[in-house]
């Protein structure tokens, strides 16, 4: 491939051709095989851009993020007319940004919790008050009515407004982070459906959680920010020219995923772990430090508002800790049988979760054809769901026989009010529904029952496995749907009650509590899931309050990890080979070993001259889909074809509506550079750049000549012909590039022989070129 972005006109079955073509006239067993690794797109369609995803339920264009430096003449310029006081202004504005990011982020935080707590409140209270009266027909019809309002209003939000919301954002914060930019991934309209979503769908009673897409929301906010605004919205500040580049905004929506974290779980260490561990590729000891920085704002922040809440004046939010946790040991010391009880529970852990993995790829492709029918197909999709965990809530609490009081308890028995271990459900007075204490609750709530220390007899075992086998499928089927809604929240309800039920059949073998086994159930089932270990392990410690069980928590999700490795990958990388992002992971395949760059460059190259016809540039633009040119100097302007540099199509397109041109054929970059400053060729916000559209040239004009020598990429990076692929690759990822030039190892050829693109590291692309090489080798 030559240098485009990723364009190559082709019917394809998702980002990566057909993979049944590719495959030749294989069996059919490798056919089936190959149709389920096809990323989640829209069957039959003729793609101009062979670099198609979908985000959320929409079928997008993706481009390469430019995180190199593009060091041409007008950015030396502008870095040379820089004073001191400009470099203070910028390193007092990344710091600036960074606080305000962590002060968006835990605002954001506290009002989702606020906003859920009182609305699920409000719909608990008075579900349990009809109960009280014996009007339970009437219970069922007004808990799941309130349901399917909430839920049919984040459907419309997401179905109408802002596809990209739907689902955690999670990996679409990752690819992006990874150089991938998705269309609205980002953009205002997602963020604003991502945090009213997030409230109706959690507080319709979906088994989803507010905490992956919080990442998505500090995610957001971190880019409106960072872009200095939005020219679409009539929202910019000129004084944040600065940030109007990708690498700067890929630092601070690292900051932005952070803070999400940090505010979900109110974990600002786990946040800062988080971005390290899970979403970033890149990263270096200064963005730790701003990272740091925006965490410890929302904690700070996060620790105000609660206190402000202690009062009593957030309603329903009570005097809670916001989702925290308190579980304090009673048992600091473990012995044998324990060690052991903890290494089956990780086993079993990472097979539930790699289990968990596959059955949510397979429900994710059967509703990816409901999604690709349209947004009404996608709200009857939700209205079925919520209809169905409705029935599920309330009618499943129906099996459980009431239980007496226990007598030496000190809480109030049964509960009353929306919050509390002990739901009356319909029991006589004296009695309690241990399954409504579960399930008639919010998710943070049944997780606070689970996590409880000194209540062995607190829940029935055939309670814990009913509640257990409901959340866990549940879980599945309800991510996907047209709801923004995390995978934290449901995987952390279904360990903490498979390791309670661990803890219960164990009984006596144990010294450890029962509520200690459910904490390091959930961890199991995190660590078998989503494949994270250390930040995994410090947000369940900052979420729980419990540091001595730091060396069994590292163990089970140890354990539970590798095994769960042995079966799939984890959910996040899932479900982004799903949506066809082509993500550059950190290691090369082992069959690009036996290629080398030029075996996967095709051509014909297209480059322009130092001093190139206007004509001839806007025809190459019209007629390609390429993002970058190489430029060649020519006598006689040198005495023999020279690569100059990269220009990229951004830039031609700004300096093509400037009209700076010449009748002759001559270097003019003088005067382009007094015509033209640095911030001209920004790279554009949320709003419109210069489109090809917008330019307006006359057939006079199509023939003189421009000089492109100001804004040439004159160091950009390149590869001999014969390094090979893989560390070719690993070159490209670890560099951030967007085009990686390979150039001839003899002389006497042309200057360049073409460029890498993200494409061209792609295994189906590859496997295309080079059908007889298994990608899984």
């Amino acid at each position: 491939m030559d240098q485009r972005d990723g364009e190559n006109d082709i019917e394809i079955e998702g980002v990566w051709g057909d993979w049944r073509e590719m495959e030749g006239n294989g069996s059919d067993s490798s056919d089936k095989e190959a149709a389920m690794r096809e990323p989640l797109l829209v069957r039959k369609r003729l793609n101009g851009t062979s670099q198609i995803a979908i985000v959320g339920a929409s079928v997008c264009p993706i481009e390469s993020l430019d995180y190199e430096i593009v060091e041409n003449e007008l950015f030396k310029q502008d870095w040379r007319s820089r004073k001191r006081v400009q470099i203070f202004q910028y390193i007092v504005l990344k710091w600036t940004l960074a606080l305000l990011i962590g002060l968006g982020t835990g605002l954001v935080g506290f009002f989702n919790n606020l906003a859920v707590e009182n609305i699920a409140g409000f719909k608990l209270l008075l579900t349990s008050n009809l109960m009280l009266k014996d009007k339970y027909y009437l219970a069922f019809v007004t808990f799941a009515g309130c349901n399917m309002v909430l839920a049919i209003a984040a459907a419309v939000l997401c179905a109408y407004i802002a596809p990209s919301a739907a689902g955690s954002g999670i990996p679409e914060v990752k690819a992006y982070l990874n150089g991938i930019d998705a269309h609205s991934i980002l953009a205002p309209s997602t963020l604003f459906v991502k945090i009213f979503g997030s409230i109706l769908g959690v507080s319709a009673g979906f088994v989803v959680g507010k905490e992956g897409p919080m990442v998505h929301t500090g995610a957001c906010i971190a880019s409106l920010l960072g872009q200095g605004g939005s020219r679409k919205y009539h929202l910019t500040w000129k004084w944040l020219r600065y940030f109007k580049n990708d690498r700067d905004r890929r630092d601070l929506i690292t900051c932005g995923a952070a803070a999400g974290v940090a505010a979900a779980f109110r974990a600002p260490v786990g946040g800062v772990l988080f971005a390290l561990e899970e979403v970033t590729s890149w990263w270096r000891s200064a963005l730790l430090w701003r990272t740091f920085f925006t965490t410890a704002v929302v904690a700070v922040v996060l620790r105000a508002l609660i206190e402000f809440c202690r009062s009593g004046k957030c309603g329903l939010f009570g005097q809670g800790g916001l989702i925290m946790f308190d579980v304090n040991s009673s048992q600091a010391t473990y012995d044998t049988p324990d060690l052991l009880t903890v290494i089956f529970l990780g086993i079993v852990g990472g097979i539930f979760g790699s289990l968990y993995n596959f059955l949510v790829d397979k429900v994710l492709r059967t509703y990816s054809i409901f999604n690709e029918q349209g947004p009404k197909f996608r709200v009857l999709l939700v209205i079925v769901i919520s209809l169905l965990t409705s029935c599920c809530a309330y009618g499943i609490p129906w099996l459980a026989q009431c239980k007496p009081c226990p007598i030496e308890l000190k809480n109030e028995c049964p509960t009353v009010g929306r919050s509390g271990n002990y739901k009356n459900f319909q029991c006589q007075p004296g009695h309690y529904n241990d399954l409504a204490s579960l399930f008639l609750n919010t998710n943070d709530d049944a997780i606070r029952n689970l996590f409880s220390n000194g209540t062995q007899k607190e829940f029935q075992l055939s309670t814990l496995v009913i509640f257990f086998a409901a959340v866990y499928c549940l879980g599945i089927i309800t991510y996907g749907i047209a709801v923004p809604s995390g995978l934290f929240i449901p995987v952390i309800l279904a360990g903490a009650s498979y390791g309670r039920i661990v803890g219960t059949v164990a009984g006596s073998l144990t010294s450890l509590d029962v509520g200690l086994f459910s904490l390091l159930g959930a961890a199991s089932f995190l660590g078998g899931t989503m494949r994270m270990t250390v930040s995994l392990c410090i947000i369940l410690l900052e979420l729980t309050n419990d540091l001595l069980m730091l060396p069994l928590m590292m163990l089970v999700l140890l354990i539970s990890k590798t095994v769960a490795d042995c079966f799939n990958k984890g959910v996040y990388d899932q479900i982004v080979r799903m949506k066809g992002l082509p993500y550059m992971e950190a290691h090369a395949e082992p069959y690009m070993r036996h290629l080398v760059a030029k075996d996967v460059v095709s051509g014909p190259l297209i480059t322009f001259s130092g001093v190139e016809k206007v004509g001839n540039i806007l025809h190459a633009l019209k007629t390609t889909g390429h993002h970058g040119f190489p430029v060649i100097d020519e006598p006689p302007f040198t005495d023999a074809p020279e690569l100059c540099g990269l220009v990229l199509k951004s830039h031609l397109l700004v300096l093509l509506k400037g009209k700076k041109f010449s009748k002759t054929r001559m270097l003019v970059g003088s005067d382009i550079l007094k015509r033209f400053e640095a911030n001209d060729f920004a790279k554009a916000g949320s709003g419109k750049g210069v489109k090809l559209e917008d330019l307006d040239i006359t057939a006079e004009e199509m023939e003189m000549y421009v000089d492109l020598h100001p804004i040439t990429n004159t160091s950009p990076y390149t590869v001999v012909e014969t390094m090979s692929l893989a560390k070719a690759a690993v070159l490209f990822r670890e560099l951030g590039l967007r085009h990686l030039c390979v150039v001839p190892k003899t002389p006497a050829r042309p200057p360049v022989v073409g460029i890498l693109t993200r494409h061209d590291f792609m295994p189906g692309h590859i496997r295309g070129l080079y059908p007889h090489f298994n990608s899984r080798k």
